[in-house]
C-alpha cells in the first residue's frame, strides 16, 4: 500500500539529517516584491527570515525544506544509511509532490527555500535528470524565486548539471570521505577520479559565468552562490590534519564555498558497522572551527594540527586557543600596535572584533574596558594581550594556563 504525502515527507525529511546543508548566502539578492529591479510577480525570497532551518555566516536565519526526493539507493557505501543493504523504511516522492511540497510550504511562511537530495536510484542520470525538472520546473513554470541547492551526482552527464546550475543558487558534489582509498574502501562503487572530475567542470563553468558576455557587457546566472562538498569524517581512520589538509585543497583547486563536515555515527543495523573513531560531534565542531581559523584568520594548516603528533585536533578546548598555548612566545600582543594578522591570532578575538580595534585605536589608546565594550570575554584574552594600563605579568607562563580554560567537569544525571 503507497505511503501518504505525510508519512513520506516524515521519512524523506529525517533522511535528510545526513546531508549538512548550506544557507542563502553568497547569492544574488532576488525576490518577488519588484524592488532591486527585478520584476514582480513571482514567489519567494532569497533574503528575509522566517522559521530556522540554518543559519548564513553573516548570522541570518534562514528556512529551508530540506528533503531527499528518495531514500532508495542502488549504492551500497558502508557508511550510509540509506544504502541498498540497509533495511530502512523506504519512500519516494514524485517531482510534482516536490514541487507541491515547496510552494505550498513557502505560501504558509514554513520556508524561504529548497534544499534537495536524493539516494540514486536506477542510474545517475535518470535520477538528476528529475532533480533537474523540479529546480526548471520551480523557476519556469511557477516563477518561484527562493534559495535551491541541489545534491548533484557526480556520474550525471555534464549536460544535466550544466542545467542544474542555471536553475539552482548552489550546486553541490559530495566528496564522500577525506581520502580517496577511503572512498575505494567504503564506497566502492564511487569513483574519486569522476567525482573531481565533476567538480572540476562545475568550477569551470561558475568561473565562465562570472565574465561578462562581449555582447551585453552582463554577466549570465549559474549557480550564483558557487559549489559546495561534503565530506563524512570519522567513518575511516583519516586524522584530523588529513582531513583539513584535504578540505584545504579542494578550497584552492576548485574555490569551493563551503566544506561541510558530517559526523559519523555507527548504524545500528549494519553487517558493515565501522568503528567509531572519535567522540563524532565535538570532533565536528573543532573541524569547523580549524576550517574557518583557515579560510579567515590566517593560519595554515600545519599551524592548527602541530599541536599533537597524531594530527588530531584537540577536543577540550578550540584549535586557536591550542594554537596560542603551544606559541607562548608570540605572546602577549598589544592591542594598541599588533598589526591585524597578529590580532587575529588572539584567542577570544574574532574578525568583526579585530576590525574594530583597529578603527577605534586610530582615536585613542585601548584599555580592557574597551574590550569589555566589544562584548571581548576579558577572561580569555587577558593573558594574551598587554592594552593601556594591562599587562598580563607572567601570566602567559604559568604552567597551568591551560587548565584556566578547560571547562570544569560536569556530574551526569541518570533520569
Amino acid at each position: 500500500m503507497k505511503k501518504s504525502l505525510k508519512a513520506r515527507l516524515a521519512i524523506l525529511s529525517d533522511a535528510a539529517k545526513y546531508d549538512a546543508s548550506c544557507a542563502s548566502s553568497g547569492t544574488t539578492r532576488r525576490d518577488s516584491s519588484g524592488s532591486g529591479g527585478q520584476e514582480s510577480g513571482g514567489l519567494g525570497s532569497t533574503e528575509g527570515s522566517g522559521i530556522c532551518h540554518a543559519y548564513a555566516p553573516d548570522g541570518r536565519c534562514i528556512s529551508l525544506l530540506k528533503i531527499l526526493m528518495t531514500n532508495f539507493c542502488i549504492y551500497d557505501c558502508a557508511y550510509c544509511i540509506n544504502r541498498s543493504s540497509s533495511n530502512v523504511e523506504r519512500a519516494r516522492f514524485s517531482p510534482e509532490e516536490v514541487i507541491w511540497l515547496t510552494l505550498e510550504f513557502y505560501r504558509r511562511n514554513y520556508i524561504e527555500g529548497l534544499f534537495l537530495s536524493s539516494g540514486i536510484i536506477r542510474n545517475s542520470d535518470y535520477t538528476m535528470e528529475q532533480m533537474v525538472r523540479i529546480a526548471r520546473d520551480l523557476r519556469v513554470t511557477h516563477n518561484f524565486r527562493g534559495y535551491i541547492h541541489l545534491k548533484t551526482i557526480p556520474d550525471a552527464s555534464a549536460k544535466l548539471i550544466e542545467e542544474a546550475g542555471l536553475f539552482a543558487d548552489r550546486l553541490s558534489i559530495n566528496i564522500e570521505l577525506p581520502t580517496d582509498a577511503g572512498v575505494e574502501k567504503f564506497a566502492p562503487q564511487k569513483h574519486p577520479r569522476n567525482i573531481r572530475r565533476s567538480m572540476g567542470e562545475l568550477k569551470t563553468k561558475i568561473d565562465e559565468a562570472g565574465e561578462p558576455t562581449l555582447r551585453t557587457r552582463r554577466r549570465k546566472t549559474f549557480a550564483p552562490a558557487g559549489q559546495s562538498t561534503q565530506m563524512i569524517i570519522g567513518a575511516d581512520e583519516a586524522s584530523d590534519a588529513t582531513i583539513l589538509g584535504t578540505s584545504a585543497g579542494l578550497y584552492d583547486a576548485y574555490r569551493l564555498r563551503r566544506v561541510y563536515y558530517s559526523a559519523f555515527s555507527p548504524i545500528p543495523d549494519a553487517s558493515k558497522a565501522l568503528p567509531l573513531i572519535k567522540p563524532p560531534l565535538v570532533r565536528e565542531h573543532r573541524l569547523y572551527q580549524a576550517d574557518w581559523l583557515y579560510r579567515f584568520y590566517g593560519f595554515g594548516i600545519e599551524e592548527i594540527t602541530a599541536g599533537r603528533p597524531d594530527g588530531m585536533l584537540d577536543l577540550t578546548i578550540d584549535p586557536k586557543l591550542a594554537w596560542a598555548l603551544e606559541n607562548r612566545g608570540r605572546f602577549p600582543v598589544d592591542i594598541n600596535t599588533a598589526d591585524k594578522e597578529m590580532l587575529l591570532r588572539v584567542p577570544g578575538f574574532g574578525t568583526k572584533t579585530v576590525k574594530a580595534i583597529l578603527s577605534a585605536r586610530q582615536f585613542k589608546r585601548l584599555a580592557m574596558g574597551d574590550l569589555m565594550r566589544l562584548k571581548v570575554s576579558v577572561k580569555k584574552v587577558q593573558a594574551f594581550v598587554t592594552a593601556s594600563g594591562w599587562s598580563p605579568l607572567k601570566l602567559i607562563d604559568r604552567s597551568d594556563l591551560r587548565s584556566l580554560f578547560v571547562p570544569e567537569p560536569q556530574q551526569l544525571v541518570l533520569l
